[in-house]
C-alpha cells in the first residue's frame, strides 16, 4: 500500500470522526452556552494534549513553527467550533452540516495559498461540481434555517479551511498528532481562563446526552479526528484528500436523523451517489 492510498485511509476515519461533530454540538448547545461549550471542550482537549506530550515526549515546536501553530489554533479550534456553535443557535443540525459540502473547495483553495499544491484543472471542475451538489442538496432539503445561522456557517468554513490546511503542511514537519496537541496546548492558558469565567453556575439538570456530546466533541472532535486527518492530508495531499469531506454532510445527516430524528429525504442517496463521484474523479485528476 503506497503513501497517496494510506494517506486518502487516514483521512477517511478522519471524516467519519468528524461527521459526529454537529450533531454533537446540537445536542450540547441545547443546554449549555455555545461560548463556554467553545471554550470548555478546548481547555479539555488541551489538558489530554499536555499529558500525550509528556508521555510520548514529543520534541517542542521550533520559534518559525508559532505562526503556523496560532493559524491552526484560530482556525480548527477556536474559530471553527464556536462559529458552528453559535449557528446551531438558529439552524438545525441538518442544515448546517450540508454547508460542510463547501469545506474540500475552502481546503482545497488554502491548499494552494498556504500549502504551494497546484491541482489540476480538472480537479478543480469536481471540486466544484461536488461542492455544487452539497450546497444544493443543503438549500432543497437543509431544514429550517437563519441568515445569521448561514453566515456563522459560511464563515465557519472560510476559517476550517485555513486552520486544516495550515496544519496538514506543518505535520509534515512536526507529525500529524504533534501539531494539534501543541495547538491546543498554546490555546490552553486562554481556554482554561474562559472556562473558568463562563462556567455555569449549576449543572442541575444537564442530560446524560449533554454529557456525552461534551465529551464527544471535547476528545474526539478536537484531537482524536485530528490525528489521522492531518496524517492523511499530509501524506495523501490536502487538495486530494481534503475532498472526502464531501462524504461528511450525508455522515452527519444520517446522523441527525437517528440522534436528533431531524427528516432527511430519499433525495439523500442520489446526491450522495454524484458526490462520491465527484471525490473519485477529484482523487484521479489531483495532480
Amino acid at each position: 500500500m503506497n503513501v497517496t492510498t494510506k494517506g486518502w485511509i487516514y483521512g477517511f476515519i478522519g471524516v467519519l470522526i468528524f461527521s459526529g461533530s454537529l450533531p454533537a454540538t446540537r445536542v450540547a448547545v441545547g443546554e449549555l452556552d455555545p461560548y463556554f461549550l467553545t471554550v470548555f471542550r478546548a481547555a479539555i482537549a488541551g489538558l489530554f494534549s499536555v499529558l500525550v506530550i509528556m508521555i510520548l515526549r514529543a520534541k517542542r515546536p521550533e520559534k518559525s513553527d508559532i505562526l503556523s501553530l496560532i493559524i491552526v489554533a484560530l482556525g480548527v479550534v477556536i474559530g471553527f467550533p464556536l462559529l458552528t456553535a453559535l449557528a446551531l443557535e438558529h439552524n438545525t443540525s441538518a442544515h448546517a452540516i450540508v454547508f460542510l459540502g463547501l469545506l474540500p473547495l475552502s481546503t482545497a483553495i488554502f491548499a494552494v495559498i498556504r500549502g504551494g499544491e497546484r491541482p489540476s484543472p480538472v480537479f478543480w471542475v469536481f471540486s466544484v461540481l461536488g461542492s455544487l451538489l452539497v450546497a444544493g442538496f443543503a438549500f432543497f432539503k437543509g431544514g429550517e434555517s437563519s441568515l445569521l445561522g448561514d453566515f456563522y456557517m459560511l464563515i465557519s468554513i472560510i476559517v476550517c479551511g485555513l486552520g486544516y490546511a495550515e496544519g496538514a503542511k506543518l505535520s509534515r514537519k512536526l507529525g500529524n498528532w504533534q501539531v494539534i496537541s501543541w495547538a491546543l496546548i498554546l490555546s490552553l492558558p486562554f481556554m482554561a481562563i474562559l472556562s473558568i469565567y463562563l462556567f455555569p453556575s449549576s449543572w442541575e439538570g444537564i442530560s446524560m446526552g449533554t454529557y456525552v456530546s461534551l465529551a464527544y466533541v471535547s476528545l474526539f472532535s478536537m484531537y482524536i479526528g485530528f490525528v489521522f486527518w492531518y496524517r492523511g492530508l499530509s501524506q495523501g495531499g490536502i487538495a486530494s484528500v481534503g475532498q472526502l469531506q464531501l462524504l461528511q454532510p450525508f455522515f452527519g445527516l444520517l446522523l441527525a436523523a437517528v440522534i436528533l430524528q431531524e427528516e432527511v429525504g430519499f433525495l439523500l442517496v442520489l446526491v450522495n451517489a454524484g458526490v462520491v463521484f465527484c471525490v473519485a474523479a477529484a482523487k484521479q485528476f489531483s495532480r
